[in-house]
């Protein structure tokens, strides 16, 4: 028998180490060799010309790559976009000069390392909410959608009733719901504003009702500060806000007072116009940038970063390409350091694919679930959570090296 090639796809250096030990690789020799296996390609933007110049300069110089714009040899522009490509290996040396180096290159080398840090990882993280505790990082968690609204897109009108709405909280946590979000107020394409008071008498009866039946934890869906103020006192144990604390300046103040996590999710425009003309140059770029300085305002309002939770708003302000291309790279959202939350139950890009009823749009949403938990996320929003579970499980099992998520 010949010899045989095969390529083998290493995303992570955890995954090299293996492969050189199934092969008899000393541990000295995994230790040299390991962060020479793994490849990484890293974008810059707004990259003062000459800082731009002195690190394509020392990847060269290491071994990598560095791809600038003609524009740079024509010095005919002041900043400027580079793509790195490298080893982890590369990378290390190249940092290590760059921060001995001028033209804000040390500040740029550390924002390399952080991305290169994060990317891809799943670390373990104790998310307190209120009194229950998330294990991030072992697996995903399904959050439940429950809407005490009259005119949510998919499920309006069905829980108004508090007892109704606490009956189907009880129900998600016993298909497999580890997270029950209480929204109030419809977040769909075009719905209009509800006034603060009829959103309270909503939500804060089936929050205090869950909170006494239910031990699971509340997440309170508002961008309300008065709302996600009197949702904890009587029971949330997180903010979900679909503005990343824009609309209102005070929530990110309440946050911070309760110490609780706060979910910052992008979106363009508001609910009421955001479907009317989405446009992004670069879909992906744009919605990380707004992540970043998202986080940026929510720690100046006091939240620690450990409290921050990412959610790059699927549908919210995003033509059906702009959909597919988040969930495509999701994994890039990785670089943010943060928990990533995705939502794409029942949405409108899955019907305009799959189907219009709901059974069309759940199977479609199915499939989103697990790309999702292939790219990184940490949290999964759903309607139907027995299906999301199953679904999510089995992603778990097969990305998860050495866990057991099988259903017994």
């Amino acid at each position: 028998m010949g010899v045989e090639a095969r390529i083998l796809e290493i995303r992570d250096i955890e995954r090299i180490r293996k492969e050189m030990a199934g092969i008899g690789v000393s541990p000295e020799g995994i230790l040299i060799m390991a962060s020479k296996a793994v490849h990484r390609v890293v974008k810059l933007t707004g990259v003062p010309i000459r800082a731009a110049i002195l690190i394509k300069q020392e990847m060269l110089a290491k071994g990598g790559e560095a791809a600038l714009p003609e524009a740079v040899a024509r010095l005919s522009v002041e900043r400027t976009d580079v793509i790195m490509a490298g080893t982890l290996r590369q990378y290390e040396n190249v940092l290590a000069s760059l921060k001995r180096q001028p033209f804000g290159l040390k500040e740029i080398a550390c924002s390399i390392e952080r991305a290169l840090h994060n990317y891809g990882a799943r670390r373990s993280i104790d998310l307190e909410c209120g009194r229950h505790r998330l294990h991030l990082g072992e697996r995903t968690y399904i959050m439940g959608i429950l809407n005490v609204t009259p005119d949510s897109f998919s499920d309006g009108g069905l829980y108004l009733d508090t007892d109704a709405a606490v009956a189907h909280a009880r129900a998600l946590v016993a298909d497999g719901a580890d997270i029950i979000d209480v929204g109030g107020e419809s977040t769909r394409p075009g719905a209009q504003p509800v006034p603060c008071e009829e959103e309270l008498a909503r939500v804060i009866p089936v929050i205090e009702r869950i909170r006494e039946e239910i031990p699971v934890p509340i997440s309170i869906d508002t961008y309300k500060a008065e709302v996600a103020r009197q949702a904890i006192r009587a029971g949330a144990g997180i903010i979900n806000d679909i503005s990343a604390l824009r609309m209102d300046p005070d929530l990110g103040r309440v946050a911070a007072e309760h110490d609780v996590p706060v979910v910052l999710m992008h979106m363009q425009g508001e609910p009421r116009t955001m479907q009317a003309d989405p446009r992004y140059k670069c879909v992906v770029s744009e919605v990380i940038s707004f992540l970043r300085e998202a986080e940026d305002r929510a720690v100046s309002c006091g939240i620690r970063p450990e409290r921050i939770i990412v959610d790059p708003g699927i549908g919210f302000g995003k033509l059906l390409e702009h959909n597919l291309e988040i969930l495509r790279r999701l994994r890039e959202f990785t670089v943010l350091g943060h928990p990533i939350l995705v939502g794409t139950s029942r949405k409108s890009f899955i019907a305009s694919m799959v189907g219009r009823s709901l059974d069309e749009r759940d199977d479609g949403t199915l499939a989103t679930v697990a790309l999702a938990v292939a790219g990184g996320a940490d949290i999964v929003r759903v309607h139907d959570v027995k299906r999301a579970v199953r679904a999510a499980r089995i992603a778990d099992a097969i990305l998860r090296e050495g866990e057991r998520n099988e259903e017994r």
